[in-house]
């Protein structure tokens, strides 16, 4: 048990670091979208990610697609993290949605990927940690609200939309890197999705006479090397290692990570209501970890096992990941 609970917090760590490369996506989305069309900077940043991933693969002598058993998972990452999230949030950013609206997607996300590890990866959280994890959904959703009108926009289906992609492509992704170190996960899925994102971009780029200039070439930089590929090395990782509802709770703190950053670049100024907005959603996160759901040892070392063998990815609440 104490070894499961070293490994439990090392998945933590691990997915923070995640959740802080993550937490600029949205700032460098808008600096991206100042000389660039919202469909090339979503698509684009996937096409670019891919010539790294297949650098990537072909220094490590791996091979360029996944084993056939797992074409379905990985088309379920691309569906979802490698064109769903970055279209559907981006659209909403460009229809108005400001960068702390945007973070109720943030704030909801780590509820929507819990629910998709207990229905996809076999997890079975507390009560407590449900109890936790509403509590920052909560807290998040109220400050973000307030901080704008109050209401909900049209912007906020495309913002569901990015939710429930995200949740979908963190539980794939989770799942297998349980048997896949974290950077061949996410490069196997921008390698699939290449054949279809990289003739898109260079059309997307001969008819929105895109304006390349210093703040929008560093923010696509940003979400093409770092929110779509190596953020996900350290996030892919934590969640096999940590289970993915409960390293996923960190995310908690991405909302707050990015209005800093939109304090920082964008001029977004924030007060009180912050302080005690970051306040409660670490109360809730430091609730989280530590509900963890005690595991039978045996059981977990047979899962893994049985895994190794099949080369699939188990199905026990924390796997033994590869960062």
């Amino acid at each position: 048990m104490a070894a499961d609970r070293r490994r439990a917090w090392r998945g933590t760590l691990l997915a923070g670091i995640g959740v802080i490369a993550f937490s600029g996506s949205f700032p460098a989305t808008v600096f991206a979208m100042r000389g660039l069309d919202p469909y090339l900077v979503a698509i684009g940043r996937a096409a670019f990610a891919s010539i790294v991933a297949v650098i990537c693969l072909k220094v490590a002598g791996a091979p360029l697609l996944p084993p056939r058993a797992h074409l379905r998972s990985y088309g379920l990452i691309v569906l979802g993290v490698v064109v769903g999230f970055p279209l559907f949030s981006g659209l909403a950013l460009h229809s108005g949605a400001s960068t702390a609206h945007s973070a109720v997607v943030i704030g909801l996300l780590p509820a929507a990927t819990a629910a998709c590890a207990v229905l996809r990866a076999g997890e079975r959280p507390r009560v407590l940690f449900w109890l936790a994890c509403a509590g920052g959904v909560v807290s998040i959703t109220a400050f973000t609200l307030t901080r704008g009108s109050g209401e909900f926009a049209g912007a906020d289906l495309l913002l569901v939309l990015a939710l429930l992609s995200a949740a979908v492509g963190y539980t794939e992704g989770g799942r297998l890197a349980r048997a896949e170190p974290g950077w061949r996960v996410i490069s196997y899925a921008l390698v699939m999705a290449a054949p279809l994102t990289v003739p898109a971009t260079v059309v997307l780029a001969l008819v929105t006479d895109p304006r390349l200039t210093a703040v929008s070439l560093a923010g696509f930089a940003y979400v093409s090397l770092i929110s779509m590929f190596l953020g996900f090395i350290p996030w892919y990782a934590g969640l096999a290692i940590g289970g993915i509802a409960r390293a996923g709770q960190v995310q908690l703190t991405q909302p707050l990570l990015t209005l800093v950053w939109a304090w920082l670049l964008l001029d977004e100024r924030f007060g009180v209501a912050t302080v005690v907005a970051a306040t409660a959603v670490l109360v809730c996160v430091a609730v989280s970890q530590g509900s963890r759901r005690g595991a039978d040892p045996g059981r977990e070392r047979g899962l893994r096992a049985r895994a190794r063998r099949r080369s699939l990815p188990d199905t026990g609440e924390s796997g033994a990941g590869r960062a």
